[in-house]
């Protein structure tokens, strides 16, 4: 997706990463963004958590839930099971934070090629698989409920 193509939201926090180019600075920002993270509410699920809802690939065991909201937009919803699932939590809040609350459509377009712009080398090759992964649920979800 390109840049003009992100929802805004998205767009403005890969901006604002984009500006610390220095690794501890992006990392600062990350922890900021994991601190934030919200567990699903056990109204949306409780554990043990439906595999569907799993994460292929995700070394931290995360799930994801899209609920449509009466408006037609969607809420998102992430559990993280691995305690030091740290990266996944960051992911988890920022795709929350920017992405409930729009159209299914739109969030159907968003592309793991975020993961990259937002940890950037700071991952390892297994982690980042995860993250996008991740992405990759949340496109799915978004897709599923657009039909």
């Amino acid at each position: 997706m390109s840049n003009a193509a992100l929802p805004a939201k998205l767009q403005d926090l890969i901006e604002t990463f984009e500006m610390f180019p220095d690794a501890a600075d992006r990392t600062n920002m990350l922890l900021s963004y994991a601190d934030q993270f919200r567990e699903v509410p056990p109204e949306v699920a409780e554990r043990p958590f439906d595999k569907r809802h799993q994460v292929p690939q995700c070394e931290s065991d995360a799930y994801v839930w899209a609920m449509k909201r009466p408006d037609g937009t969607l809420q998102l919803h992430f559990a993280v099971e691995n305690p030091s699932g740290v990266s996944a939590k960051a992911l988890a809040a920022i795709l929350d934070r920017t992405l409930s609350g729009l159209p299914a459509e739109r969030i159907a377009r968003v592309g793991p090629d975020i993961v990259e712009r937002i940890f950037r080398q700071n991952i390892s090759m297994g982690k980042g698989m995860g993250l996008m992964s991740m992405v990759q649920a949340v496109q799915a979800l978004a897709k599923a409920a657009t039909k």
